[in-house]
């Protein structure tokens, strides 16, 4: 068939023939393909196909088989974007390109974010595509060197933009006095008449306007005729034909005034004249706001170390971060930048990582401990072994992260792709009509009334505005969002978060700290705190469980030395016997203590009190003598308390789903003051309990750290990892917090709210902008007031409009954090709750 079209696809999975037969009968059954063949050994597949098939149904087909075709992403630098038509021609060009599955393209970072099937095409083919389409394209690398090299030409077309509107401004003044003067200073008319004559004046104008329009104005008519002509028009094309239109007319009225009808052949030589240096203005002070926008971007890859003092051939010498490799030994002496992650393998020092976590306290690095690229060494002097380099770094994939939601499309821009998408044709079609009208109803000179008219329809309704309305919002708030420590890795999170009602949180390492600690002791008659603890920890020292590890450390915390331990049995559901220094010892709970006949008296009375406080309580005897009680909690954070007040003060119900048990769960949810609590399930279970809070449709986000709430992270609506948490659950989240600390939940609803509600005002400036000003333009106010929009005010007012939205994106890079971290006093050390015990209890 004439239409059918040929793909090559890299198949993974397979494994034998049986796997190839099963793919190739896969796609096979696909309406549309005509043959298909898999082949094993070069794990490809050949396929023939035309309509209704699509790349996309094949590749769905081949991953419904359980053999998915290898897909690849690549971000492009596109130049020469200038208007939301421009978005619109690039994404529809690379679109239609055989093999590519999804396009994002990105007015703000100027960039085309392409996924696409492995084999199906390449990077130089879509490279090729956009190029052809008339923006050209290269592959945006990310280094140093690309942001430099990035970053010195922007400087070096905002210069350029400044110089042809200063260029295009000093030719275009003359135009404008000489022709306006009249209207707005008496005797300047006559001057003129007098002077140099009115013909040799509209010469002048000519040979001026002449200059603009092909000089700095040549960038318009060498872009928007060609998209034009194309089928395509753009911003561009608009002031190409708006200017064209004014000029044309002008130059037949200058040297063939026979040709127009009597009273018409007026020159508008300063209109397309002043046009030019208007919108040129414009487009300055808009590359200068968008140079702005990428800030966060430039501030993060400016905190990379360039150089590191690196052991090699016996030495250490200095080089450049690029020469780095995995398993290199790095010193780094007081006050230097660590240049990137590691282990540190000797020396001791205290870390400020605070531009990484956000936490304010520098961090105590000895060896073993592991360091943060781009943090900054603090008195002491460390030698680390590197462990990731290069675009493994935390700094990297955090830039990585914050760059792939810059360049994300919400689902919001979609509506604003459809109007832009028939924006222009609509514009072209309004200029035609209005000029029709006021051919046909205008008053004389019609002719000159319908001219203005048509001009100022095709100036003003520039789509720039809304172009730009949604990426510079997500580009400035996503990037501020990365300075307070909140990572969006998906664009969309940033809309769905201010959408959601209910913020999930799991308990353990969210709310609490993650750990449990010995909380509270009472030590019976004729017993001494330290002995028994000595003894405690002693037995516990064997053991795995968290709850003996946190009586280990209590006792480790005062420098205890440890008896040893004879005839250590752990006692299953009941707790631990063993024998210490001669003594019987048993730990465990009352139950354990009742089943070998032990009275506890006084004891049980607080350890009922203690369990009802959300803690876990436990029994010491020894020699048959109950000795203690103690309780071992899991501390709740000291910030968690002021972040649920704030979510609760945002409008947000907040819930608890936890795996512990119902009676601990109460009692912490009773104490914070959270709405509704899940207790006792699974990791399955969470998903089951995120399902039951958003029935209804609500939108739900949820906040964990570990591998079991991976799932219900990928479930939620929004997912918000804490970023002390696993990197399994990190993987799963569409936000990543930098620090363990809640009030980054608080800072990520808060610029989510910040970042939609700004999109929207510019989106109701840049639409409410043309559906008032385009019908002025038009004229509708001339038969009641008298009132004309001059097509170089239509200039100024298209100009603003974009300058307006820009600006009104940048006050996001001055937004505070809604909650800062709290959880260190004035001298550093940390709010955690201490130990407390009262002296003695008759046992």
């Amino acid at each position: 068939m004439s239409d059918s079209k040929t793909l090559s696809l890299q198949v993974t999975g397979l494994n034998c023939a049986s796997c190839s037969g099963r793919a190739e009968k896969a796609l096979n059954a696909v309406e549309g393909v005509e043959t298909a063949t898999v082949n094993l050994a070069a794990e490809t597949a050949q396929i023939t196909y035309s309509d209704p098939a699509t790349t996309e149904t094949l590749i769905n087909a081949l991953s419904d088989a359980g053999y998915p075709a290898a897909t690849q992403e690549v971000t492009l630098e596109i130049e020469g974007m200038s208007c939301a038509s421009c978005v619109g021609r690039v994404d529809k060009a690379l679109a239609a390109a055989d093999g590519v599955l999804d396009v994002s393209v990105n007015l703000a970072t100027e960039t085309a974010t392409i996924r696409y099937a492995a084999k199906a095409t390449d990077v130089a083919i879509l490279i090729k595509i956009a190029t052809d389409s008339g923006y050209p394209a290269k592959v945006k690398s990310g280094d140093q060197a690309d942001v430099d090299d990035k970053a010195e030409r922007k400087a070096e077309e905002i210069s350029h933009l400044g110089r042809l509107t200063i260029i295009a401004a000093i030719l275009a003044f003359p135009v404008f006095a000489v022709e306006m003067g009249g209207h707005f200073i008496p005797g300047v008319r006559d001057w003129v008449n007098a002077t140099i004559g009115d013909q040799n004046s509209r010469y002048m104008q000519f040979v001026l306007t002449t200059l603009v329009l092909f000089g700095p104005g040549l960038r318009f008519y060498k872009l928007g005729i060609p998209a034009l002509l194309k089928g395509a028009p753009e911003m561009n094309s608009l002031v190409a034909l708006g200017t064209a239109a004014a000029y044309s007319f002008s130059v037949v009225a200058t040297f063939l005034p026979n040709l127009l009808p009597e009273g018409t052949a007026n020159v508008y030589f300063e209109a397309a004249a002043v046009i030019i240096v208007l919108i040129l203005l414009g487009r300055y002070l808009e590359a200068r706001a968008k140079g702005r926008t990428g800030e966060a971007i430039r501030k993060l890859v400016g905190l990379q170390a360039k150089t590191a003092r690196v052991e090699r051939g016996g030495e250490v010498v200095e080089l450049p971060l690029d020469l780095i490799v995995q398993g290199d030994i790095i010193h780094v002496r007081p006050g230097e930048k660590i240049a990137v992650d590691g282990e540190v393998i000797s020396g001791h020092s205290y870390v400020e990582e605070s531009m990484i976590t956000g936490e304010p306290i520098p961090v105590e690095k000895s060896e073993g401990a592991e360091v943060i690229g781009s943090t900054i060494n603090g008195e002491g002097a460390l030698v680390f072994r590197a462990t990731n380099v290069g675009a493994d770094t935390v700094l990297a994939q955090i830039i990585q992260m914050v760059e792939q939601a810059q360049g994300a499309k919400l689902p919001i821009q979609g509506l604003v792709d459809k109007i832009t998408a028939i924006f222009v044709p609509i514009v072209l079609v309004l200029a035609a009509l209005t000029v029709l009208v006021w051919l046909g109803f205008g008053p004389d000179p019609a002719l000159g009334f319908a001219l203005v008219a048509g001009v100022s329809v095709l100036i003003i309704a520039c789509p720039c505005a809304m172009g730009l309305a949604t990426p510079t919002s997500i580009m400035v708030g996503t990037g501020r969002a990365a300075e307070m420590g909140v990572l969006f890795r998906k664009g969309d999170a940033l809309q769905m978060l201010q959408e959601a009602r209910i913020v999930a949180l799991d308990k353990t390492g969210t709310l609490t700290e993650g750990h449990p600690e010995l909380t509270d002791y009472s030590i019976g008659k004729g017993f001494i705190y330290d002995d028994v603890l000595r003894i405690a920890a002693a037995v516990e020292g064997t053991s795995e469980h968290p709850i003996a590890k946190a009586i280990v450390r209590a006792a480790k915390a005062k420098n205890m030395t440890l008896p040893m331990v004879d005839d250590f049995t752990s006692i299953t559901g009941y707790g631990v016997q063993a024998t210490v220094d001669g003594k019987q010892v048993l730990i465990g709970a009352d139950r354990l203590m009742t089943r070998e006949k032990i009275p506890l008296k006084g004891f049980q009375a607080q350890g009922d009190a203690l369990g009802k406080d959300g803690k876990t309580p436990l029994y010491i005897a020894i020699d048959g003598v109950a000795a203690a009680a103690i309780a071992v909690s899991d501390p709740i954070k000291p910030t968690t308390r002021e972040a649920i007040k704030a979510l609760h003060d945002l409008g947000l119900k907040v819930a608890m789903i936890t795996g512990d048990n119902q009676g601990t769960a109460n009692a912490i949810a009773a104490e914070l003051g959270i709405d509704h609590v899940v207790a006792e399930v699974l990791p399955d279970g969470k998903v089951a309990a995120l399902e039951e809070l958003r029935k209804g449709g609500t939108k739900l986000a949820y906040v964990g750290d570990g591998i079991n709430d991976a799932p219900a992270l990928a479930t939620a609506d929004v997912g918000i990892a804490i970023g002390t948490g696993t990197d399994v659950a990190i993987e799963a989240a569409d936000v990543v917090l930098m620090s363990g600390d809640l009030n980054g939940v608080v800072n990520a609803f808060d610029i989510s709210q910040r970042t939609m509600r700004n999109i929207r005002q510019n989106l109701f400036w840049a639409f409410a902008y043309n559906v008032v000003l385009v019908p002025v333009a038009a004229g509708v106010l001339y038969p009641f007031y008298g009132i004309l929009l001059s097509p170089m005010l239509a200039a100024g007012a298209m100009s603003l409009s974009s300058v307006f939205v820009l600006t009104n994106a940048l006050r996001l890079r001055w937004v505070k954090p809604a909650q800062a971290n709290t959880g260190a006093t004035a001298d550093g050390e940390t709010n955690t709750p201490g130990l407390r015990g009262s002296l003695e209890v008759q046992a």
